[in-house]
């Protein structure tokens, strides 16, 4: 089964995001304002990357969608971040209306197959257990008859973190929540070209049988100044730096090094 991972790097679609602007120029503008540029990427460096580089079943292909306009500084820089990461894709699309180009953005890298397909979503602030990939599949496995008796199945793992990065390094807490972006996958039947991005990721129950997994610690949400959930009147969130304890499990479950963390952030 083809597994696709799906990040949109700053891609300014028409719709697809909490906050609205005129026109996709005001978009392209607040998107690539070089200080938001500057924490998209070292979050991106800091958080997504690892344990992508580090997954235990390499056998994914990771689609990094961006615009056609994205500023060529930007776009060497990302291609530099992503060079030792074979899996992953770059795709540059000019805007379009979001599920339009999403749809067509990831079956573009679908391989034509008798199998369905499995999608995963991540903002460019997430991350997943260095697992995911290979626990997608067992847990796959084990509801393979409700999977082959429905166009698409949602498989949600519930349990992770939220935190954040910075020169102190990791603040973070763990967290229970369902149907969050971060390790939220679906399958696909191979004659369905609908993709996990045509949901919203918290209303998927209304369109799919979903499966909940916890017990594990599969996913990191990011929590930082542009996260567009965080740009209208959002909660204050106090985030306890973690002990060496923590960052030790950092490390050990998502790859991710706190020593690192400070480094890019100070």
């Amino acid at each position: 089964m083809q597994v696709i991972g799906v990040c949109r790097f700053s891609y300014p679609a028409l719709g697809g995001f909490q906050v609205e602007h005129e026109t996709p120029e005001e978009r392209m503008a607040f998107l690539y304002d070089p200080t938001r540029m500057e924490e998209r990427f070292r979050i991106f460096e800091a958080f997504t990357l690892p344990p992508l580089r580090a997954q235990t079943d390499p056998d994914f292909t990771f689609l990094v969608i961006i615009g056609d306009q994205m500023p060529d500084v930007y776009r060497k820089r990302l291609e530099a971040a992503l060079a030792d990461i074979p899996q992953a894709v770059i795709a540059a699309y000019p805007p379009e209306p979001h599920r339009d180009i999403m749809k067509v953005a990831i079956n573009a890298v679908r391989r034509d197959s008798k199998d369905h397909c499995l999608q995963f979503r991540m903002d460019d602030d997430d991350a997943v257990n260095i697992r995911f990939v290979e626990r997608l599949r067992e847990r796959v496995n084990e509801v393979h008859t409700l999977i082959r008796k429905n166009k698409h199945v949602a498989i949600d793992f519930s349990q992770g973190y939220i935190a954040s990065a910075g020169p102190d390094g990791i603040s973070g807490k763990p967290t229970m929540e369902h149907l969050w972006t971060a390790a939220l996958a679906m399958t696909v039947s191979p004659k369905s070209d609908i993709t996990i991005l045509n949901f919203g990721h918290s209303k998927m129950g209304k369109f799919m049988p979903i499966v909940s997994f916890a017990g594990e610690d599969m996913f990191i949400r990011g929590h930082n100044d542009f996260n567009d959930s965080r740009q209208r009147n959002a909660k204050p969130l106090t985030l306890p730096i973690l002990d060496a304890e923590d960052e030790a499990h950092f490390k050990r479950v998502f790859n991710i090094d706190a020593d690192h963390v400070r480094a890019l952030f100070s």
